[in-house]
């Protein structure tokens, strides 16, 4: 019976072996036949010279920008799907009939109002009426002051950015915040700079934009061309004491903390008390000032400029935010300079991708509620869930093994990133939306509504505990972000997806390059970055550095700085200096996410699939994550503006600093992507 029984054994053990062995080069072919890199690959292009082409060139190639986008990209290709995803959700909702209140009712109507393209047209700028009324009736500063606050209310810029966030040195409270804030171009480069592309954005903004606007409002083109002059000196004024790209990334530069009285010196022609109450923040003493100096310009700008010209400008702040939801003569002037002139867009996108791209800023989290029962299943989010935890555990190695950090210090780094909170697809707790008024024949109404719910909803913060649980994006989000003062990850469900395949046809080769790397590896490194690093654990801005180890790291930075400022983006160079933090977390995510993949079992066992190795796998994968091209005027505006690089430099530069890539693919001395090991920067 015994024998029996072992026989009965090793037959069941025979079998199981087998059918393992089986299912395990199933999951090999499956992996081959639907592999998401093959087909992107443009073999004329040499690895070593420019690797984001060899990976994207044949994608580059087959997929030009449509005329409605400023860049098409894997971003685009995920949104394009949640679309798709969220416009069945709208449709079902109008046809749902749901009682008022509920979120199906909010969905439904707000969709309806935003197509419903006849009552917009008849309503033409009426809708902005009450508003326009309210910037009538201002007779001096005080009522200018007053105006101000309303319409930041209603989501409308102006020269005083008031918000409740959490104090940077005591990140356990909420606290009252000012910034700059009040110029209609994208940064004070704009108003500065003499490139080709800035020049042409200013000269269309000053000559052509700004007086269709007020023509809209009613002026003839004398009192227009008028008009725009004054609100351009005014912009232009107040872009002189705002500060730079990078310098708006210096948080100890940018952290000056003061009672009410402090901020009265500051502008003393502003009333702050009752600014702040008009504002919905009550009972304020304390206030986090970023940048001073503009404060004071804008108490300068207040004597300096006619009450006259400052009605103007607040006019033409209405009606340029408000111009997306007006009739189609707003709208498509709207389009055509920030579209256009600033983007290189040809086209607008179909109304109801608008309208659901601005239904997303109204009720992100409640559409959200339902895409993730739908599209984010539990699999799913363990996988991203275990990822997180490899990558962390392959940061504790890199920390352990650095020759440029006291045992002080790292020891400080291990609390730090043990830490670091994880949050992963989607929220525990989802917002409350109940307070917001949706009504299906007033879009415009719809959008006031929002601004003021969204205000009233960070006002409520001040005085109260942190809300930790609270997410900053949504889940059909194809982003993801490090908040500092949380020292937490924010992983939304959409970041991961790749167009096309399911989750689970994708190797783990891919799935570390362009999971682990580009975004969890990405996101944790941003702990440590430039600005990161001067975090501590429990998300305080507080030195937690030797002086000697700053230094250190300082050096190796600035390494980076000199690098990214030696690429050019057609007559622009990178501004090393305000892409650094991005860069930083670029490169340590690429070597963080890679030692965390040399510990799977795919790495170990060194299979190649349709003739690539593990390793080479992995660089395509994190190559797939930046997948996309862009417009020269939309590259020429991030180059300005944003504190990322192109997508194609966050590829080509951290590789040529991994000695790993080299390896993979053969790159030798005398190719384009070849630095020298002593120009090769390492940080973590």
């Amino acid at each position: 019976m015994s024998i029996k029984r072992n026989t009965i054994r090793a037959v069941s053990a025979l079998t199981v072996g087998i059918t393992l062995l089986s299912a395990c080069k199933d999951k090999d072919k499956a992996y081959a036949q639907n592999d998401v890199l093959i087909k992107n690959i443009d073999k004329s292009a040499k690895p070593g010279d420019d690797f984001f082409q060899y990976a994207n060139g044949a994608w580059l190639k087959n997929n030009p920008i449509p005329a409605a986008y400023s860049s098409w990209s894997i971003f685009n290709l995920v949104q394009e799907d949640l679309r798709n995803k969220m416009l069945k959700i709208n449709e079902d909702a109008v046809k749902a009939g749901a009682p008022k209140g509920s979120n199906t009712q909010k969905i439904g109507d707000f969709y309806y109002s935003g197509m419903d393209t006849v009552t917009i047209e008849k309503l033409g700028l009426s809708p902005l009426k009450d508003e326009l009324a309210k910037i009538d009736a201002v007779k001096d500063v005080n009522g200018l002051v007053a105006e101000f606050t309303n319409l930041l209310t209603i989501g409308v810029k102006n020269p005083i950015a008031i918000y409740a966030g959490q104090d940077d040195r005591y990140s356990e409270k909420i606290i009252m915040q000012l910034s700059q804030s009040g110029i209609g171009l994208p940064n004070r480069d704009y108003y500065y700079k003499t490139d080709e592309h800035t020049t042409k954005v200013r000269n269309d903004y000053r000559q052509k934009h700004l007086p269709a606007l007020f023509k809209f409002l009613g002026n003839d083109d004398a009192a227009a061309k008028t008009a725009a002059e004054k609100t351009y000196a005014l912009e232009k004024f107040l872009a002189d004491s705002s500060r730079t790209l990078e310098d708006l990334r210096d948080p100890y530069h940018n952290y000056n903390k003061m009672g009410i009285a402090g901020v009265t010196k500051l502008a003393p022609l502003i009333n702050w008390k009752t600014t702040f109450d008009n504002s919905y923040y009550k009972n304020v003493d304390t206030v986090i000032i970023g940048q001073p100096e503009y404060l004071r310009a804008v108490n300068t700008a207040l004597n300096k400029f006619s009450i006259n010209d400052w009605k103007n400008y607040l006019r033409k702040n209405l009606l340029n935010e408000f111009s997306p939801y007006l009739h189609k003569a707003a709208a498509d002037e709207s389009f055509r300079f920030y579209g256009t002139v600033i983007s290189g867009k040809t086209e607008q996108l179909p109304r109801w991708k608008r309208i659901l791209d601005i239904e997303e800023d109204v009720m992100g989290e409640v559409l959200g509620q339902i895409f993730v029962k739908e599209y984010f299943p539990e699999p799913t989010k363990k996988r991203y869930e275990d990822m997180v935890e490899a990558v962390r555990a392959s940061f504790k190695d890199h920390i352990e093994k650095l020759d440029w950090m006291s045992p002080e210090t790292k020891k400080r780094a291990y609390e730090k990133l043990a830490k670091v909170y994880p949050k992963v697809g989607f929220p525990d707790h989802w917002r409350d939306y109940s307070g917001l008024d949706i009504d299906k024949n007033k879009f415009v109404q719809n959008i006031i509504n929002s601004s003021r719910f969204d205000r009233k909803f960070n006002a409520a913060k001040l005085g109260k505990p942190v809300d930790r649980t609270e997410w900053g994006m949504t889940p059909q989000t194809y982003n993801a972000y490090y908040n500092p003062s949380n020292n937490e990850i924010v992983l939304p469900a959409a970041i991961f997806m790749v167009p096309g395949t399911l989750d689970e046809k994708i190797d783990d080769a891919v799935v570390y390059g362009y999971g682990a790397a580009s975004t969890i590896g990405h996101e944790i490194t941003h702990g440590f970055d430039d600005q990161g690093r001067q975090y501590d654990e429990k998300g305080n801005l507080k030195p937690w550095w030797s002086a000697q180890d700053s230094a250190k790291f300082a050096q190796r930075a600035d390494m980076l700085v000199k690098q990214f400022n030696g690429y050019k983006v057609n007559d622009l160079h990178i501004n090393g200096k305000a892409t650094l933090g991005e860069n930083i977390a670029d490169l340590g995510g690429v070597v963080i996410g890679l030692d965390a993949f040399k510990k799977t079992k795919q790495y170990k066992e060194g299979k190649t699939i349709n003739g690539l190795t593990p390793v080479q796998r992995y660089f395509l994968g994190y190559a797939l994550g930046w997948l996309g091209h862009d417009r020269k005027e939309s590259l020429a505006n991030q180059v300005l503006t944003d504190v990322h690089s192109p997508r194609f430099m966050r590829v080509n530069g951290p590789f040529s600093d991994v000695p790993e890539f080299y390896e993979a693919f053969g790159v030798k001395k005398g190719d384009k992507m070849w630095l020298d090991p002593d120009k090769r920067v390492k940080i973590w």
